[in-house]
């Protein structure tokens, strides 16, 4: 686990120097550059040492010197892949780095490649003969890279705060970018904060033609729906037992390394899953948890559980909210990328709590999107009939009604749940789950920036996720949105740049391809039965876990900003002058949240960490 800077065209070793050092929190382990002045490429590399220590510098190259990678990610099956290489003729110079797989699996099989690594990566290829630069992402997009393009100059890197430090890249913020932030509480890919720079979506690859001075894009996965045939006699045994053989391959990959593994165990089924299997493979197991003094944010009870249950070696800290809220701004700061999702906060914490004792976690990451775990599915039950049924006259008063309830911060309480169901059925389907899970819903939005929004602009990425045509129910199609947008633009983009930011590798084993595969061809009535959410996992999980975890009701990794807010804790007297935005509205949202009148927590999180970001305060950000 790496970070990657680089540009092909204007600029020299001095920026390529800036980019890579700025990225030394990704790697803290050592730096490499490589660069040619004839062709004007640069690569810059900072190493976070996890396999084949000996061998890992980077950029690598290849034993010609006619390939050179810089590569942020893990290969899981490397070893494999490596035989099969040999095989065919390669000669290896490491023991057993991945990198070096990638480079003569590129050699081998060009971007087709692509298709059989099991893993988590962003790399970029420099073919010396063909004068080109392949990037790609991984397939859900766990690992960053951003890049802007100017028609002569390309550059790219792990992180905003680096890209910005090369002379060509624009810091103007995207006004489109940030309406869709208030949207959705996340910026969607390939759209990026800064204006002219974009995310490469998960699941492409991008070549730069040197000669020609022109980029491809192509997709090379995506997750797509492929019901099996015939369901078996005993599904939840027979389908169950598959699922969990699978994860524990899947587990068993990801503790391979060079230094210590341990587990993020929050006490919920995912993790108590991975933890459990973990031990199968490792006689020592290392939990990390975090909890708090406040009790509706604290789930300590289920983790120290498990730990006992496993003999895991368990590690945890105790914060009280105010300690939190003491740690956000410098959060805030390490954040390259503005989104809503406050959880980042406890995710930093954990993460800090783990790079004591080890370089690399593994976490339940993925679950809640493939097995509906989340509880806008089982909002559904309730939306789609209310919707078929109510009229207009009577959805608005049933809607004020609700709104009448007082507001309550405590973690998902009930008033907020009901609002914001209603605030989403005010729209036809496809526009529900951005609606109940954004910051801001259209007119609000419009309301903000003090322009017209068309809601098939503002949610265009939404609408082709719910419009996949191997979508067949309400279920699979909201499972669209969770993988294609909220699982790559938040989930992850939370855990990557929280791990990171102490040198610390976090890997999913529930996003293993091999899994992945088996679970998009179980159809959706075994994700989601009745009111249980996920439904074959849990069954599946029976003969491993005590039911107290299985049977216990979803608590996500909150903090209380709605309070913060409402106490005068968090204020909005920064100094940022976002343009685009109209303060005065910002202020009367922050008054009727104060007067507990409206619940805007999560758009006022969005306008205070904007006002915090590194690329609105610092002085390199704010030149145009």
């Amino acid at each position: 686990m790496c970070g990657i800077a680089g540009f092909v065209g204007n600029g020299g070793r001095t920026e390529l120097e800036r980019m890579t050092r700025r990225l030394a929190h990704r790697g803290p382990d050592g730096e490499g550059l490589w660069v040619s002045d004839r062709d004007r490429v640069f690569l810059g590399h900072r190493i976070l040492a996890i396999v084949d220590l000996a061998n890992g510098q980077q950029p690598m190259l290849s034993a010609d010197g006619k390939l050179v990678i810089t590569f942020n990610g893990e290969i899981y099956n490397h070893r494999e892949l490596r035989q099969e290489l040999e095989t065919a003729g390669h000669q290896f110079q490491s023991d057993h780095s991945d990198t070096e797989v990638l480079i003569y699996a590129y050699r081998q099989w060009g971007p087709k490649m692509l298709s059989r690594l099991n893993g988590m990566w962003a790399f970029a290829i420099y073919d010396v003969d063909k004068q080109t630069l392949l990037l790609s992402r991984d397939r859900f997009g766990k690992k960053p890279l951003f890049y802007h393009f100017d028609g002569t100059t390309l550059v790219f890197a792990s992180e905003l705060t680096s890209l910005i430090l090369h002379p060509d890249v624009p810091r103007s913020f995207d006004q489109e970018s940030l309406k869709k932030l208030f949207a959705y509480g996340f910026i969607p890919a390939p759209r990026a904060l800064l204006e002219n720079v974009r995310k490469l979506p998960a699941g492409h690859w991008m070549k730069f033609d040197l000669r020609k001075r022109q980029i491809e894009i192509q997709e090379y996965w995506r997750f797509e729906f492929d019901p099996f045939q015939k369901t078996p006699k005993h599904p939840e045994q027979e389908w169950g037992s598959e699922l969990i053989r699978l994860l524990d391959t899947a587990v068993k990959r990801r503790l391979a390394a060079d230094v210590p593994v341990g587990v993020f165990l929050s006490g919920g089924i995912d993790s108590s899953l991975v933890a459990t299997l973990a031990t199968r493979h490792q006689s020592v197991v290392e939990t990390f948890n975090i909890g708090f003094t406040e009790k509706s944010f604290d789930e300590r009870e289920y983790a120290q559980l498990m730990a006992q249950r496993l003999g895991t070696r368990h590690f945890e800290e105790v914060f009280s909210i105010e300690h939190c809220l003491e740690f956000a701004p410098s959060v805030a700061q390490n954040l390259d990328e503005v989104f809503g999702d406050s959880s980042i906060l406890p995710t930093t914490l954990v993460s800090k709590l783990a790079r004591t004792r080890v370089k690399v976690v593994l976490g339940g990451d993925g679950s809640d999107e493939l097995f509906a775990g989340y509880d806008p599915f089982q909002a559904l039950r309730f939306a789609i009939p209310y919707h078929t049924l109510t009229p207009k006259a009577g959805h608005a008063v049933v809607q004020a009604l609700a709104n009448r309830l007082p507001v309550s911060h405590v973690n998902m309480s009930l008033d907020f749940k009901v609002k914001r169901m209603l605030r989403g059925l005010s729209y036809s389907r496809e526009y529900w789950l951005p609606t109940w899970m954004g910051p801001l819903h259209q007119s609000e939005i419009a309301d903000l920036f003090g322009t017209p929004v068309a809601p098939e602009e503002l949610y265009s990425e939404a609408l082709e996720a719910w419009n996949d045509p191997t979508a067949h129910t309400d279920v699979d199609r909201a499972m669209q949105f969770y993988l294609r947008l909220y699982l790559p633009d938040d989930i992850l983009v939370k855990v990557d740049r929280a791990s990171m930011a102490f040198g610390l590798e976090a890997r999913a084993p529930f996003l293993d391809i091999d899994l992945v595969n088996f679970v998009r061809r179980i159809p959706s009535e075994y994700k989601l039965r009745g009111r249980t959410t996920k439904y074959l996992l849990k069954e599946a999980a029976r003969s491993l876990l005590p039911s107290e975890i299985i049977d216990r009701r979803k608590k996500g990794f909150g903090v209380p900003i709605g309070q913060w807010f409402q106490s005068g804790a968090l204020s909005l007297n920064g100094s940022g002058k976002l343009p685009g935005l109209n303060r005065s509205v910002v202020q009367s949202r922050l008054k009727d949240h104060t007067l507990g009148k409206h619940d805007d927590r999560a758009a006022l999180w969005c306008v205070w960490m904007l006002d915090r970001s590194p690329l609105a305060g610092s002085p390199e950000a704010r030149s145009q």
